[in-house]
């Protein structure tokens, strides 16, 4: 049951919180976050215990625990681990703790709330481990939409000025998206109970024989929710103004662990349930994963807030992960796999850098800084390390996924994967500017307060640092874990890698033959 406990603990954590005693303004307000980080710190011991057995060579679900849950409905508590699931379960685990900790001096609208805030950061890691382990599609989409919860009330409660009007936003565009995938669970469930008796287990649903109307109609349904979760253009409109609104911590929970469940259901949901309806629809869904990739850069280019300038990187990232995993080959899949867990490595760095700039600048207008590296050098040399591998400079952890990506869609789409390129031009240019504007040139008057990196801020920016540097390097291990269980669903599709493109050879003529 080590999954189940993995999953419970950061819930737990947050009950905790939730009935904890308010002491004295300084005790009262310290002890929820150090309950938060001792919490957060245990489910990562946790997982690394699940990665400790965990077989990478097994390409099928691992430590797997299944029970009767809903038996009129055929749904079960079922929970399971393969190689792109616990890829996704580390990134969750080793960012909350990194998150918490940055957060300690988040200045919230309402002092007294600081309970309620880290146990909602508690509750989102546990809903969003929920649903990276689950094996049933019913408990799957009750975890996919109960992640809902959390975020609206952190973005609501505790973000910037407009803060209502983003967290609204936020959750009917996903609500929207949630309704449809329920429409296409309950058609799952009418086709299934026709064939025998109801399931919602994905072993049993991979079998189901659905026409072809039917099976693309329910594909749409799983696909427009993951669409907007991921998000996609043009469904993409709610995150840059969740990004700005919200506190950086929430910022990183948002884009670098929840929208990940879009993409992750995306493989796991829509390709191995529907892969006649995943390949009719593949030729719209990669041109919709270009635009998105050249589309988040230019709009990323023209930002002056901060927030919003990371939030369009991450429409353009997220489409290189879409692009990949629609291409169906085994490489650009594992790399869209890997460009999860960097991306939300790289983002999270960026975000939390930035957010530690708005706050002591007190604004995110990347107008209102200039020459901070004058003063805060650690800070300056933190943010260009977190911007070059949001731009995928080789030697840091996103150029590999993104370099698997390409490589994998060009064997399919020399178009597709030439337009996408230029998204690597056009991250160099928004990255550099950005940190051009910020941090060189002459101190910009009212920057005088951007003062350098504290100890604690450092000891939490270090892990997402050295694990960009490290993957960067060294991404095997987790490319170790990813291949087999992306190969399975390669396999499952039916495809094959395209055998690479080599020239003709040209018959020379012999000697003999008159050759000279």
């Amino acid at each position: 049951m080590i999954l189940s406990i993995l999953a419970a603990t950061p819930i737990v954590g947050a009950l905790v919180l939730a009935v904890l005693p308010r002491g004295s303004a300084t005790g009262g307000q310290m002890r929820p976050k150090v309950v938060a980080l001792a919490v957060s710190l245990a489910t990562l011991v946790l997982s690394l215990a699940v990665l400790a057995q965990y077989e990478p060579g097994d390409g099928g679900y691992q430590m797997t625990e299944q029970h009767t849950w809903i038996a009129a409905f055929g749904a079960h508590y079922a929970v399971g681990v393969n190689g792109i699931a616990i890829t996704l379960v580390l990134l969750t685990t080793i960012l909350v703790p990194i998150v918490v900790l940055a957060s300690f001096d988040d200045r919230l609208p309402d002092p007294k709330g600081t309970h309620a805030y880290f146990a909602w950061m508690l509750a989102v890691e546990g809903l969003a481990l929920g649903a990276f382990m689950s094996m049933d599609v019913f408990l799957f989409y009750v975890l996919f939409e109960a992640t809902l919860i959390p975020l609206y009330f952190l973005i609501g409660s505790f973000g910037g000025p407009r803060r209502s009007y983003a967290a609204v936003k936020f959750l009917i565009y996903n609500l929207v998206g949630g309704l449809l995938m329920l429409a296409a669970i309950v058609g799952l469930y009418v086709v299934s109970s026709r064939q025998g008796d109801a399931s919602y287990l994905l072993s049993d649903l991979k079998n189901l024989d659905m026409g072809q109307t039917t099976e693309r109609l329910l594909f749409l349904g799983f696909m427009a929710a993951f669409a907007i979760k991921a998000p996609l253009w043009p469904l993409h409109t709610w995150l840059p103004d969740a990004a700005k609104e919200s506190t950086p911590g929430t910022s990183v929970l948002m884009v670098s662990v929840v929208d990940k469940i879009g993409t992750f259901g995306m493989i796991t949901w829509c390709l191995n349930l529907f892969p006649e309806a995943a390949d009719w629809a593949s030729p719209v869904i990669i041109v919709l994963a270009v635009v998105s990739i050249v589309y988040g850069a230019l709009l990323a280019i023209g930002q002056d807030d901060i927030r919003r300038l990371i939030a369009f990187t991450s429409v353009s990232h997220f489409g290189f992960i879409i692009l990949g995993i629609f291409a169906f080959t085994s490489t650009s899949m594992a790399g869209s796999t890997l460009y999860m867990f960097n991306h939300g490595l790289s983002t999270a760095a960026l975000f939390l850098v930035t957010g530690i700039m708005v706050s002591r600048r007190g604004s995110a207008r990347i107008s209102d800084f200039g020459g901070v590296q004058r003063i805060a050098p650690i800070m300056s040399g933190v943010l260009l390390l977190a911007g070059l591998s949001s731009l995928s400079l080789p030697g840091l952890a996103p150029f590999v996924s993104e370099f698997l990506v390409l490589a994998g869609t060009f064997t399919v789409s020399i178009p597709a994967a030439a337009v996408a390129t230029l998204g690597i031009v056009l991250a160099a240019l928004y990255i550099l500017i950005m940190y051009q504007r910020t941090m060189t040139g002459p101190l910009a008057p009212g920057a005088e307060g951007v003062t350098e990196l504290r100890p604690r801020e450092i000891a939490a920016l270090t892990p997402a640092i050295m694990l960009i540097i490290g993957l960067g390097f060294f991404p095997q291990p987790v490319l170790t874990a990813i291949n087999p269980a992306v190969d399975a669903v390669v396999t499952h599709l039916g495809k094959t890698d395209p055998t690479p493109r080599t020239p003709t050879p040209i018959d020379v003529p012999s000697e003999q033959e008159g050759g000279h």
